[in-house]
């Protein structure tokens, strides 16, 4: 989550406030035990096979 909120400029608190909310909403972000990942929804989304760069 550092990582990612150091990237685009904002706090960590802000993205799992504010965006993780509405991703998991529409369905591009799930929870799981190992940590969140993007689903297949979010791939088609941007236009990648889902799990090609797995």
């Amino acid at each position: 989550m550092d990582t990612i909120s150091a990237s685009i400029g904002e706090e960590s608190i802000t993205i799992e406030d504010v965006y993780e909310p509405y991703l998991l909403q529409i369905g591009f972000l799930q929870r799981t035990p190992r940590g969140r990942i993007a689903t297949r929804l979010a791939y088609e989304h941007f236009g990648y096979a889902y799990g090609e760069n797995e």
